[in-house]
C-alpha cells in the first residue's frame, strides 16, 4: 500500500498546486472561488480514498481541504454546509486542530455557547495550540461569559451607556426568560408570562433573522430608500433561510396573517439558543409568496413608539426580523417595551404583570384619542378588543370625549378648561379608568403641565402631574413623552425634587428596562 500512497507524484502535485491557488484565493478574501478550488482538491481526494481505502497522504491533504473550505464558508455565512465541512474533517482526524477551531467560531456565531467552549476548550489541549493561547483563551472567557448571560439573563448595559455606546455594538447574548407561547384571545397565538415579574424584569433576548437600515432625510426620496431597504431586506431572508436549516424551521412557525386559529403552537425549546443546530422541517412548503406575507405579517421598524434603539444606528431607520417578537400581540394597554442593540432585540415588562399574562406591544401611538387609534388600526387591518378600548366604547362619557377633542382641534377651547372637563366627567370613575381617559388626552396633560403658567392658573382644580403620570403608568408602562413631564415638573419644583427624580428614575426603567442598572445610566439616556 506504501507503493500506491507513491504511485501518483503528479496527482500529489497537483493538489499541492491547487491547495496553494485555493490559499491565494482565500487570502484575497475571494471566498467563493477559494470554496470551489477546496472543492476541486476535496473531489480528487475522494476519488482517491474510495479506489485505495487508506492513503494517509491523500487523507491528511483531505482532511485540510475540508477545513479550509469549511472557514471559507464561514466568510460566506454558510454554517451549515462549514460545520458539516468540519464535522466531516473530524471524523477524518478527531482532534484536527484547525476544524475544532473553526467549527467553535461558527458555533459561537450561531449563539451555541456551550457547543462552542468546548471546541475552544478541546483546542487548548493541543500541542499546536501555544502561538494561539492567548485568543483561544479570550474566546473561552467569552463563551463562558455569554453562556452565563444566556442562562440568567444577568445583563448590565449601563458603562456601555455611560461610554457614550463605544465601539461597533455590544456582545450580546441570546436569553430566553420566563415565557411561553400559547393560544390568544387578541389573536392566534401570543407570549404569556410564566410568573409574576416586576417593571422592568427582561423577557428575552433574540438576534435578528435579517435587518436593514438606511439614513432618511426626511424628503421626497424617503419612500424610494424604504422600498430599497424592504427589498434588500427580503433579499437577506431569503439567502439567510437558505443558508440555514434552523432559520428556515423558525420562520416556518411564524403567521401569515390568515387562519390564525388553527395555527401550531411551537415549543419553547425550538428557539432555546443551545438547541439542536439544525432540525429541518423539510415537510413544511416555504415558498416566496408564504414568505412575503410571513414578513409583511411579522417585520418590525426599529423606530417604534415601543421601542429604544441604543448604539450607532440610533440614527437610522430600520426593518428587521426577530422571531420571538413575532409572537407578540398589539394592546392599547401594552406591558413589554423593546430595546435594539445592534442586530439584537431585548423585549422586558414595562409595568408589573402576573404569571399567566399576556405579553403586549403598542404597534402605533396609543397615547391617542380612540377614534384616532381605529383610524390607525386600519394601516394594520384588525380591531383591537382589549378593556381599554371596550371601555372608551362604552362609556357615557364618549360624546363628550369627541367633543371635548374636537373642540381642541378647532381651537375653541383651551388645553386647561379640556383637562378640567375631563377630570370633572371622570369624578365617579375607578383609578384604571381615568388612566384611560388621561391617556387618550395625553397630549392635552401633557401641554398643560409643560406650562407653569397654565398650572398656576388651574391650580387644584386639575391633579398633580405625578398622579396624572402614575394613572397613565398603569395603563401603558411608560413612555418618553410620560417622562419629559416628569422631567418638567422636576424642573419647576421648588421642594420635594428628590422624590419627583425617583418617579423619573422608575419611570425610565420600565422604558430601558432592568438591563440599566446604574442611575448614571438612565440619566445619560434621558439627558
Amino acid at each position: 500500500m506504501a507503493e500506491d500512497d507513491n504511485a501518483n507524484p503528479s496527482l500529489e502535485e497537483l493538489i499541492e498546486n491547487l491547495q496553494l491557488k485555493a490559499n491565494e484565493l482565500f487570502l484575497r478574501k475571494e471566498w467563493q472561488e477559494s470554496v470551489e478550488v477546496y472543492t476541486e482538491i476535496i473531489n480528487l481526494c475522494l476519488e482517491q480514498i474510495i479506489e485505495f481505502h487508506s492513503l494517509p497522504k491523500i487523507q491528511k491533504s483531505f482532511c485540510l481541504a475540508l477545513s479550509n473550505r469549511a472557514k471559507a464558508l464561514f466568510r460566506l455565512t454558510e454554517f451549515t454546509q462549514a460545520l458539516e465541512d468540519c464535522d466531516e474533517a473530524l471524523m477524518t482526524e478527531s482532534s484536527h486542530f484547525e476544524s475544532v477551531i473553526c467549527k467553535g467560531k461558527i458555533l459561537l456565531c450561531l449563539n451555541k455557547y456551550s457547543l462552542a467552549l468546548y471546541c475552544f476548550k478541546k483546542a487548548l489541549l493541543d500541542p499546536q495550540t501555544d502561538a494561539n493561547r492567548e485568543t483561544l483563551n479570550d474566546c473561552v472567557e467569552k463563551c463562558k461569559k455569554l453562556q452565563l448571560l444566556s442562562r440568567t439573563g444577568a445583563f448590565d448595559i449601563s458603562d456601555w451607556v455611560i461610554n457614550h455606546f463605544p465601539g461597533k455594538s455590544l456582545a450580546l447574548a441570546e436569553f430566553i426568560g420566563p415565557i411561553q407561547i400559547k393560544k390568544s384571545e387578541f389573536s392566534g397565538r401570543g407570549l404569556f408570562a410564566i410568573k409574576d415579574m416586576d417593571a422592568g424584569t427582561l423577557l428575552f433576548v433574540n438576534k435578528a433573522i435579517a435587518t436593514e437600515r438606511c439614513i432618511l432625510s426626511g424628503e421626497d426620496s424617503d419612500q424610494n430608500a424604504k422600498l430599497v431597504m424592504w427589498k434588500n431586506f427580503v433579499d437577506e431572508v431569503v439567502k439567510t433561510t437558505q443558508k440555514w436549516g434552523r432559520i428556515r424551521d423558525w420562520i416556518i412557525t411564524l403567521s401569515t396573517g390568515e387562519d390564525e386559529d388553527k395555527l401550531e403552537v411551537p415549543e419553547m425549546s425550538l428557539f432555546k439558543p443551545d438547541g439542536d443546530v439544525d432540525n429541518n422541517l423539510e415537510n413544511e412548503d416555504l415558498d416566496k409568496a408564504r414568505l412575503m406575507n410571513i414578513l409583511d405579517v411579522n417585520s418590525l421598524v426599529e423606530a417604534s413608539v415601543s421601542s429604544k434603539v441604543l448604539g450607532n444606528n440610533r440614527h437610522l431607520y430600520g426593518v428587521g426580523l426577530w422571531v420571538l417578537a413575532s409572537f407578540i400581540n398589539h394592546s392599547c394597554t401594552p406591558n413589554s417595551r423593546r430595546l435594539h442593540i445592534g442586530d439584537y432585540i431585548l423585549v422586558h415588562v414595562s409595568r408589573d404583570v402576573k404569571s399567566g399574562e399576556e405579553i403586549t406591544l403598542p404597534y402605533f401611538d396609543i397615547l391617542s384619542p380612540l377614534e384616532k387609534r381605529k383610524e390607525m388600526l386600519k394601516e394594520w387591518g384588525f380591531n383591537c378588543n382589549c378593556k381599554r378600548c371596550k371601555f372608551e366604547e362604552e362609556t357615557s362619557m364618549k360624546q363628550e370625549m369627541e367633543v371635548i377633542e374636537k373642540w381642541l382641534e378647532l381651537g375653541l377651547i383651551d388645553i386647561g378648561s379640556a383637562v378640567n372637563s375631563v377630570e370633572k366627567g371622570m369624578k365617579r370613575m375607578r383609578g384604571i379608568e381615568k388612566g384611560y381617559l388621561r391617556a387618550s388626552f395625553w397630549d392635552t396633560y401633557s401641554k398643560v403641565y409643560g406650562s407653569e403658567k397654565v398650572v398656576k392658573e388651574w391650580g387644584r382644580q386639575i391633579p398633580a402631574a405625578a398622579v396624572v403620570v402614575d394613572s397613565v403608568g398603569e395603563v401603558i408602562g411608560s413612555d418618553e413623552r410620560v417622562v419629559e413631564v416628569l422631567m418638567e415638573g422636576l424642573k419647576m419644583s421648588e421642594n420635594g425634587g428628590g422624590k419627583m427624580m425617583k418617579r423619573v428614575i422608575r419611570y425610565a426603567r420600565r422604558i430601558y428596562g432592568k438591563v440599566v442598572k446604574k442611575h448614571l445610566a438612565i440619566k445619560r439616556l434621558l439627558s
